[in-house]
C-alpha cells in the first residue's frame, strides 16, 4: 500500500488526498527521481593510474554536465594516442572500457534533502552516461 501510514490518522477527505498524491509519485518513480538527480552538484573523482599523485577532481553543477565531463576526458584521451587524426569517433563501448581501464573513478552528488553528497562507482557512471548518450542520439534523430 503506497498510502502514507500517518495519512490514515487525517480526516478522510484529505488522508485520500494524500493517499492519491502518494500513489502519483511512486508512478513517476525513476524518472521523476532521474530529473531531480540530474539537477544535483556533482564533484567527478578520477584516478587514471595506481598513482596516488595521479588524483584530480572537477565539479559540475548537474549530473549531465559531469557525464559530459567524462566524455571529454576520453575525447582528450583519444586525441593524444591520435595526434595525427584530423577527427575522432568511437562507440559507446570503448568509452565504456576506458572507463573500466581507469584506477578509480567515481561521483559525489549532492542530496539536497540530507545536506549531504552520495558516492557513485563506475558502474553508475556507465549508466547515466548510456541514459545521456541515447538521448542526445533520439534528439538528432528529431532534428
Amino acid at each position: 500500500d503506497p498510502c502514507p501510514q500517518d495519512a490514515r490518522l487525517l480526516p478522510s477527505a484529505v488522508g485520500d488526498r494524500l493517499c492519491s498524491f502518494s500513489t502519483d509519485l511512486c508512478k513517476l518513480g525513476d524518472s521523476l527521481w532521474s530529473a531531480l538527480i540530474a539537477m544535483a552538484h556533482t564533484i567527478l573523482l578520477v584516478q587514471p593510474t595506481g598513482r596516488p599523485e595521479s588524483r584530480t577532481y572537477s565539479d559540475y553543477e548537474t549530473v549531465t554536465e559531469c557525464m559530459e565531463g567524462v566524455c571529454k576526458i576520453f575525447e582528450e584521451h583519444l586525441k593524444r594516442v591520435n595526434p595525427t587524426s584530423p577527427s575522432i569517433t568511437y562507440d559507446i563501448s570503448q568509452l565504456f572500457d576506458f572507463i573500466d581501464t581507469l584506477a578509480d573513478l567515481s561521483c559525489l552528488v549532492f542530496q539536497k534533502s540530507t545536506n549531504t553528497y552520495a558516492p557513485h562507482d563506475k558502474d553508475w557512471i556507465k549508466e547515466k552516461i548510456y541514459i545521456l548518450l541515447r538521448k542526445q542520439a533520439e534528439q538528432a534523430r528529431m532534428d
